[in-house]
């Protein structure tokens, strides 16, 4: 097998690792606001603050931790300790986010920022590396496209796993009682991922190593920024990316529980985003007709159209209309869903090209920023506008304003959020630069070799 190509065993592990991080991340992405309004008893526009306040602080305390990889040098590699270092805190740090404290309103509520601002740090601390990681495991860029399908298929299995299986586990565990029946569930699945994450460890293998392999300082990383502009370009669509994909992902059990008055449909329309995996299958294949930007575009233009027509189904309160556009949306969603990951590979590898600094820790952590800002951003405004609306918890009777903005939040929010990013995108040059890029490292990394 060449080199360059993973065998199997090493690209499921990979993404079981993604797996492992989205049965943790997509709680408190998908559950945490309704968890923390609903079952801990939060006022809505509170929440906001705790999640905007714990995301800025993970976003600046990112790039070190960035640093801290680029320094790294270990037997196993610059990423691959994290997972084994920090598989158990990380684990354990989410179920104490679960937990229920009678500690009173204030208390509560200093529970809830020092819990989840802690978790947002271990999140940074290891997942970084499963993002940091991909430009060692292979320098081709083909194998990362298809490394990052086989990903983001193993993190939709982790996305469904969480967003369908959530409320059926919460039932059956807490049996009337949500707050032990979220508290069990998490249980679960911090053990679960606690598991992937050591396999992750034992089963990769960091191939591609940089010309000179000594520690970075983060003054030299900063070197790889300058001029970077696709790594720019990645840095924005990720906040944008983030700051919808937050609002919306947060707000799916409000609009099917008070909008739509069917609560029922919650496992259902998040089960539909394993259809993702189809299009994940085939966007290796488009990527090599039309190129990974483009790819993109036409994904988000689907997207986008998917939306419009679930708009007018939930206008209409028409569950199979609403569906189909939800279906259409997720189709659009999954065929660039494995590939920003890939660009932001690429943006390394251009980092190395211009200045002859490869710091993908550094550039990982710095887009990462714009990933941790626009979950907060994405909280925050969430939260915000449900408080502005008049939303008010556990009532079965919610305002008009209130439904309104429960429905921008699902709906319309992610069509600006596709809009952007296609503007974006335009701007995106890469793709035709890489073959002379890729080929100029390699001749660099051969000479270094033979010296």
């Amino acid at each position: 097998m060449n080199e360059n190509q993973m065998p199997w065993r090493e690209r499921i592990s990979y993404g079981l690792g993604d797996t492992a991080s989205n049965l943790i991340f997509q709680m408190t992405t998908l559950y945490l606001m309704y968890f923390y309004t609903d079952v801990f008893g939060l006022n809505p526009g509170a929440v906001a603050v705790v999640f905007l306040v714990a995301r800025v602080i993970d976003a600046i305390v990112e790039p070190f931790i960035g640093a801290m990889i680029d320094r790294t040098q270990t037997k196993w590699g610059k990423c691959r300790p994290y997972f084994l270092w920090l598989a158990v805190p990380f684990s354990l740090t989410a179920v104490l986010m679960f937990l229920t404290p009678d500690f009173g309103d204030t208390g509560k509520l200093v529970y809830a920022y020092i819990s989840y601002t802690v978790l947002g740090i271990m999140y940074s601390g290891i997942n970084l590396p499963l993002s940091a990681i991909l430009p060692s495991l292979t320098s081709n860029s083909n194998e990362r496209t298809v490394i990052n399908t086989v990903r983001m298929i193993f993190a939709v299995i982790g996305v469904v796993t969480v967003s369908a299986g959530t409320m059926p586990l919460v039932k059956a565990f807490g049996g009337g009682d949500q707050a032990k029946g979220f508290l069990v569930t998490m249980i679960l699945f911090s053990s679960i991922a606690l598991l992937l994450f050591l396999n992750m460890f034992a089963n990769t293998k960091e191939r591609v190593k940089a010309i000179d392999e000594k520690p970075l300082p983060m003054r030299e990383g900063v070197k790889a920024l300058k001029g970077n502009v696709p790594w720019l370009i990645m840095l924005l669509m990720s906040l944008f990316l983030w700051i919808t994909t937050s609002i919306q992902g947060q707000t799916s059990i409000y609009y099917m529980t008070y909008y739509m008055k069917k609560p029922e449909l919650i496992p259902i329309v998040n089960s539909m985003q394993l259809l993702m995996i189809f299009s994940m299958v085939i966007a290796p294949f488009v990527v090599k007709k039309i190129g990974k930007r483009n790819t993109i575009i036409m994904g988000s233009v689907v997207s986008i159209i998917g939306y419009l027509i679930a708009i007018t189904g939930g206008n209409a309160l028409s569950v199979p209309v609403l569906l189909a556009g939800l279906l259409i949306s997720g189709l659009g969603m999954g065929v660039g869903a494995g590939l920003i990951f890939a660009m932001m590979a690429d943006t390394v590898d251009y980092g190395e090209w211009k200045s002859g600094v490869r710091a993908q820790g550094l550039l990982y952590s710095a887009a990462s920023f714009g990933v941790k800002v626009g979950m907060g951003l994405g909280g925050a405004l969430g939260g915000v506008i449900l408080s502005m609306g008049g939303y008010v918890a556990n009532s079965t009777a919610q305002s008009e304003s209130a439904l309104d903005a429960i429905s921008f939040n699902y709906l319309w929010a992610p069509i600006i959020g596709q809009i952007i990013m296609i503007t974006l995108l335009l701007f995106y040059r890469l793709d035709k630069d890489q073959p002379v890029m890729m080929r100029e490292l390699e001749e660099r990394r051969n000479s270094s070799i033979a010296m």
